[in-house]
């Protein structure tokens, strides 16, 4: 079951991230690294910051065992709903509203000219936000109920959807491309609804969207761990959109370049780490509610290991082949020699801390599943600090590299506290017991 179910997430990831290298790969070849992909990449940086916390179980890590535990089951999860996507769609609003104080505030180090050109793409690309979290509503019903393949694989139409706008565009101005970038990521966004509201309706779960007052029952509860569960599961995408944010007070195409770099950095992550925990947490937690300790351990010491093995070899081939991967992927067009080089190496960077941050998203479950929410949020804050602290310290000398490895400095740190919280007598004795 456990390895079946990593598959199914695996797989679809790995398509969703093919795709998503040839849309990098096309994105570099028709706009290249500067000023005008930096406007688009900052611009979806922020409802793609929150996609991915959402998509790597955030949400459902909140909601699967409040949803489990509740005895009005439509009442809740409608309640849930309609209260997030409302404040969603309002948010939406009021950023399409203040779409310069918003673009100002993310990147900060664009002159005023800059700024002009960015704002029309934050208001675009945040429609995206509500559109994504519809998805991982369902997705979440879905996996409650042991279905992992929708969710899995409908991640590749928001890359379907980017890639058809650059195909449409490529012949037209570059600022021009960038607003059919963004109205692809809305399309992607639309499909995404279309083929989860069918697995929802073939699962006869479509009830749940039924909406009715009442009194508040277990949606505060809910919140409490949502709101935890967000903040542990954040702290890899919060770096990243730390490093967004420093970058634009460096040289053009910066951003570009810790954009590429870090979705190289994420395609292992994702395959193997983030598939991995959505499989196992619905396990890890029935054998916790269950009462069965050492089947969960068990069941984690074989995650464990399997990870270790795949994200070392990862590492590996990342940092020694860092080069050769950049100049096949993206050097073509617009990308030049100086622009694989510049990538490359922060790709490295980002890559010495691979292992710690996977290993960490499993050993995070035992908390999860033991509601611990708010310690993995405080272990998150933790990690997040430094990586802001040393961010500030090597931007300087080191520039989008330094940035990079602030983050992996923050991974090392969120890591060895995850340990701590799980136990270090644990920790060793799990693989003792079993070896």
């Amino acid at each position: 079951m456990l390895l079946k179910s990593i598959f199914t997430n695996s797989s679809g990831i790995l398509v969703s991230r093919v795709l998503g290298f040839v849309r990098d790969l096309m994105t570099a070849s028709v706009l290249g690294a500067n000023i005008y992909s930096d406007i688009f990449f900052v611009a979806f940086k922020l409802p793609n910051l929150f996609r991915s916390i959402f998509a790597d179980g955030a949400f459902s890590q909140a909601f699967i065992p409040s949803y489990a535990k509740s005895n009005h089951k439509i009442r809740f999860s409608s309640m849930v709903f309609a209260q997030l996507f409302g404040f969603l769609m309002i948010l939406s609003l009021f950023v399409t509203l203040f779409s310069h104080l918003v673009a100002k505030m993310v990147a900060v180090g664009f002159d005023d000219k800059t700024i002009d050109l960015a704002a029309p793409l934050f208001a675009i690309n945040f429609y995206y936000l509500p559109m994504i979290f519809v998805v991982t509503f369902m997705g979440a019903l879905l996996q409650y109920k042991h279905h992992f393949a929708t969710t899995a694989y409908s991640t590749a139409l928001l890359n379907i959807g980017m890639i058809a706008s650059l195909l449409i565009a490529r012949h037209l101005d570059q600022y021009t491309i960038t607003h059919y970038l963004s109205y692809g990521v809305l399309a992607g966004g639309f499909m995404q609804i279309i083929v989860h509201l069918y697995a929802v309706k073939k699962a006869n779960l479509l009830k749940i969207f039924h909406f009715k007052k009442h009194k508040p029952r277990g949606e505060n509860r809910f919140y409490k761990n949502f709101f935890s569960a967000t903040l542990g599961s954040s702290t890899i995408h919060i770096s990243a959109f730390i490093d967004t944010w420093l970058a634009s007070y460096l040289i053009s195409g910066s951003i570009s370049y810790l954009y590429y770099a870090n979705r190289i950095f994420q395609l292992p992550l994702a395959i193997f780490a983030i598939a991995t925990s959505i499989a196992l947490f619905p396990m890890v937690a029935r054998a916790i509610k269950n009462k069965e300790e050492d089947k969960a351990l068990r069941l984690m010491k074989k995650s464990a290991l399997i990870l270790f093995a795949l994200l070392s070899i990862s590492t590996f081939i990342g940092i020694f082949f860092n080069d050769l991967i950049i100049k096949l992927l993206f050097e073509r067009g617009q990308f030049t020699a100086s622009d694989t080089q510049n990538t490359a190496f922060i790709l490295s960077m980002y890559l010495i801390g691979l292992l710690p941050f996977g290993l960490a998203k499993i050993f995070s479950l035992w908390l999860y599943a033991n509601e611990q929410q708010f310690l993995t949020a405080k272990i998150s804050m933790y990690s997040l600090g430094t990586n802001v602290i040393f961010s500030l310290i090597l931007i300087k000398p080191y520039g989008a590299a330094g940035l990079a490895f602030a983050g992996t400095i923050g991974g090392f740190v969120l890591f060895f506290l995850t340990i701590k919280a799980f136990g270090f007598k644990r920790f060793i004795e799990m693989f003792r017991k079993w070896c």
